[in-house]
């Protein structure tokens, strides 16, 4: 069997996830920020030594069937402010709806776009020139690099085919200053005129970043043969090559791939309520899942800005293992602000100097500095020593372990408060934990927040890009229908089909091989499902306009979970090292220290312990109780009186 590859890129690492013969294989680099494609590669790199047993980056990408890769870049992008300066072109007497427009969209908009907007004085025939190529030169003067074509009404598609029409002409693209121009239907069909404002902005400033990286790094790959192209994962869930790849669909695509495999363990256990914790380096994820379903929001919503795409419902919060601990008015503060990689925590020893849940970690002996990281990355305890004695010990009057522990209660508590936020009555909830620091922090926090059972998977350390594994090569669609009769929904769908057969083509599959589906959806009310041929059921099309999608599907290969029997086994007697850790009552015990690849299937033991992968520790609080599954991943069950 050849490999199936997925890599998530996140803001501090950057991993893999490798499927060959039935077996998974992981690892992981530092994120390179400057330079996407050098932690691209080495990460490539080294699946292949996970793999082969050595670097042979040649034979994987030319074993491999499926390359699946998702990018922070264009989140990063929106949240640091890095694209291009914005002009957006609208219609005389619409002002974007500036008055009404929320806090956060009042912000994102000075950022994007500022007094960069002009307006179209005429669309008649005889003025149309003239409007279109003062808007433009308007722009342009300004220090706009890329325009943005919206205009409102119902007929405002073809009002900006008109101007498409004249800037063409008048701005033919071989000429060296030519401007790219975005058309906003051209990018989605919405009647909301403020929503597809919104997702034409946002695409067209992440659109030049994407597009240099994605581009560059399938050149690369051609330059190693490999035998398909890269697909990009994209919010929605679907993995398209680099070519048929819409920008905006890459913000928050990792924590999508999260919500992925979340609902295949989900199903895989017969857990009907989940609430994940994906704790990273920079922020702490969260979502809710019922019966095995991954969460969506359609429409969706970007960092508190509406667009028009459906995108996975993922809260995510300023708490990560390099979040900045500090006091404040006597208080403990965690985050909002992290050392991210570069220059990390002080145990980096890359020049950091602020405290955090790593070096606190560390410090407690709950992390080993010389195992860290598969022993890629040793740490230093004397400079994490160092920064919490400067930073939180002294100014909070405490010896070194009372500081320690105030501070992991202090972590537990923030991230616990985040649950509450999201979950009105934890009864019956299961925790599902993952990211680097998701496992040492999951009993504490579902302490915490009063959760009594916890799952650990055991691709924890790479779950966002194990979760990318499940998606497929997927296409939607969506337009809509005024009047909504039989016969238009029937030409509507013909047309939509005609684009799917399209795109499907460009990624290299014939129609006759993809899944099509067809739905109306409504303000109120549930989907009406619709035919592939456009003929409705029994159900009544609603009076007014309607929303109709349709989807193409071409199913390729993913990884087979199975939870299949395990024999109970007592925890092995001899653990694999002591550790010293420090207990609620500021004691150090030695705790044993298990791997979790010698701890096989149906392997049963209490707490306190800790077990080990090469990427992650799993801490076993005192109280808890962990069983291991038939696919290694850690179940863990708070024990109760009478239990």
């Amino acid at each position: 069997m050849r490999n199936l590859v997925s890599i998530d890129n996140g803001g501090t690492f950057t991993d893999i996830c490798l499927v060959r013969e039935g077996r998974i294989f992981h690892g992981k680099s530092l994120t390179t920020p400057y330079d996407l494609a050098k932690c691209f590669f080495e990460v490539l790199t080294e699946g292949s030594r996970a793999i082969y047993g050595g670097e042979d980056l040649r034979r994987l990408l030319h074993e491999t069937d499926y390359l699946r890769y998702s990018t922070t870049a264009g989140t990063n992008a929106v949240v640091q402010g890095i694209g291009p300066p914005l002009g957006l072109v609208v219609r005389r007497g619409w002002d974007v709806g500036l008055l009404q427009l929320s806090e956060a969209e009042r912000r994102l908009f000075a950022e994007l776009v500022g007094d960069r907007v002009t307006e179209i004085d005429s669309l008649k025939d005889g003025l149309l020139d003239r409007s279109t190529v003062a808007a433009v030169n308007a722009l342009g003067s300004v220090g706009a690099e890329h325009l943005v074509v919206s205009l409102d009404g119902p007929d405002g598609q073809a009002d900006e085919a008109r101007v498409k029409e004249v800037v063409l002409r008048r701005f033919p693209r071989h000429l060296l200053g030519a401007t790219p121009v975005l058309y906003s239907h051209e990018l989605v069909e919405d009647p909301d005129d403020r929503r597809r404002t919104w997702s034409a902005l946002l695409n067209a400033f992440l659109h030049p970043t994407m597009e240099q990286f994605l581009y560059n790094a399938e050149h690369d790959l051609r330059q190693h043969r490999t035998r398909r192209p890269l697909l990009v994962y994209g919010n929605d869930g679907s993995s398209n090559r680099v070519a048929k790849t819409i920008a905006l669909k890459t913000y928050g695509s990792g924590p999508r791939g999260g919500l992925e495999a979340a609902a295949a363990l989900s199903r895989l256990y017969g857990l009907d309520r989940v609430l994940t914790m994906d704790i990273g380096g920079t922020t702490t994820d969260m979502a809710w899942l019922e019966s095995g379903m991954v969460p969506e929001i359609d429409p969706g919503d970007i960092s508190g800005v509406p667009v028009s795409f459906r995108i996975g419902d993922v809260t995510s919060s300023g708490v990560g293992g390099s979040s900045v601990l500090s006091v404040e008015a006597d208080a403990i503060q965690v985050g909002p602000e992290s050392v991210g990689a570069v220059p990390g925590p002080a145990c980096f020893a890359r020049g950091g100097t602020e405290p955090t849940i790593t070096d606190a970690y560390l410090v407690m002996g709950i992390l080993d500095g010389s195992s860290y990281f598969d022993g890629g990355l040793v740490l230093d305890e004397n400079r994490a020593v160092a920064v919490i004695n400067e930073k939180i010990a002294r100014p909070l009057g405490l010896e070194l372990d009372a500081s320690l522990i105030a501070l992991e209660r202090a972590y537990d508590s923030k991230i616990a408060g985040l649950i509450t936020e999201q979950v009105d009555e934890v009864a019956g909830v299961a925790l599902l934990a993952f990211g680097g620091a998701g496992p040492m922090s999951a009993c504490g926090v579902a302490e915490a927040a009063g959760i009594a059972e916890v799952i650990v998977p055991k691709q924890a350390a790479v779950f966002s890009a194990f979760g990318i594994s499940f998606s497929d090569i997927s296409h939607s669609y969506r337009t809509t229908v005024e009047p909504p009769t039989a016969e238009s929904v029937i030409a509507k769908v013909a047309a939509l089909r005609i684009r799917a057969e399209r795109d499907m083509d460009a990624e290299g599959y014939d129609i006759a091989e993809c899944g099509i589906e067809a739905w109306i959806t409504q303000d109120d009310g549930p989907p009406i499902p619709v035919g592939v041929d456009g003929v409705l059921g029994a159900q009544a099309l609603p009076p007014d306009v309607v929303r109709l999608q349709l989807r193409v599907t071409r199913t390729i290969p993913h990884f087979a979970l199975n939870d299949g029997p395990a024999t109970s086994r007592s925890v092995p007697p001899a653990p694999i090292r002591l550790q010293s850790v420090l207990g609620g009552d500021l004691t150090r015990t030695d705790v044993p220290v298990f791997h979790l690849d010698d701890l096989v299937p149906g392997t049963s033991g209490h707490g306190p312990a800790l077990i080990e992968d090469r990427y992650f520790t799993c801490r076993v609080r005192d109280g808890w109780q962990f069983d291991i599954t038939s696919g290694q991943d850690i179940r863990l069950h708070a024990l109760r009186s009478g239990s």
